[in-house]
């Protein structure tokens, strides 16, 4: 496959990499024990007692993020912002994939193709594929990774959708896509979609708002199609004592929220918090 649009590698390439390093230095877990070794290891010019306050402070915010859902409902917000479907179009012209469903890094250690916990990406393929035989379908995934570029997730989600049994013959791979904005630019010049044209998108539901943004950006109406739930309404009422569970949780909204603000002051999306209410610009019009 011919790279989309060589200009853009260059770029982009300062802000993917500071992105991956912000992002880092951001996450909850994180910053909890940047906060904690600044306590131990920083203590000159304080009194022991305000040490211990420190980390107590510390300690009591890993306690509530263990105990209340906090991460359930800052992850319920981007999921409900898109709801599933309750009836799909009678006719859809394509069918757009997100990426972000499987490991590469473990792929090339084991020579099979292994998936993540946004599998759900994936499987509905197959599914999607038979309901609409005739649409146009497109898988956007290429390395995320800093330090493993040349892994890429295409080729991965090939060899998994070809064990599941699918016909890929009518499946376009794109494999040099590093972030979503990258996902949309790209398979939006393989592809060329029309406009009047009905297009699925297939991500995670809290990935759904920035990508529906960073789509309608770029000129490209689509009709959201989310999956791979993360806070089922059960557990916003539901206290628990699970620390890595709860901080998993927050991480992967947090920094959603963190993609919304950074996307949206780069203008790649379409307002700050995309939702379905917002009308989507014209297709032969828009093109950024």
């Amino acid at each position: 496959m011919d790279f989309p649009d060589k200009r853009l590698w260059g770029t982009n390439t300062l802000s993917f990499a500071l992105s991956k390093i912000f992002w880092a230095l951001s996450a909850p877990g994180n910053l909890l024990l940047l906060f904690l070794l600044a306590t131990l290891f920083t203590t000159r010019g304080f009194e022991p007692q305000h040490s211990l306050r420190r980390a107590r402070a510390a300690a009591l915010a890993l306690l509530i993020v263990a105990v209340v859902p906090v991460g359930a409902w800052s992850m319920r917000a981007l999921e409900t912002r898109f709801p599933a479907p309750t009836a799909l179009p009678d006719h859809v012209d394509g069918i757009i994939v997100l990426g972000g469903s499987v490991d590469q890094i473990a792929t090339a250690e084991t020579g099979r193709p292994e998936v993540n916990g946004a599998a759900e990406r994936l499987m509905v393929m197959p599914e999607l594929a038979r309901r609409y035989p005739n649409a146009r379908i497109i898988f956007s995934g290429g390395s995320g990774e800093l330090r493993d570029p040349d892994e890429k997730e295409a080729p991965v989600a090939r060899a998994a959708l070809e064990e599941m049994g699918m016909d890929i013959s009518h499946v376009t791979f794109e494999g040099e896509s590093r972030n979503t904005w990258e996902n949309a630019r790209f398979s939006r010049d393989l592809m060329r979609p029309e406009p009047g044209q009905t297009w699925l998108l297939v991500t995670s539901a809290f990935h759904m708002p920035r990508s529906v943004g960073i789509f309608r950006r770029v000129g490209w109406p689509v009709v959201p199609y989310p999956v791979d739930i993360r806070a089922p309404k059960v557990l916003l009422y539901r206290p628990s004592f699970d620390l890595l569970g709860g901080l998993e949780l927050l991480s992967q909204s947090v920094h959603e929220y963190i993609g919304l603000v950074a996307y949206r002051l780069m203008d790649r999306t379409d307002s700050l918090f995309p939702g379905p209410e917002r009308p989507a610009p014209d297709i032969a019009t828009k093109s950024p």
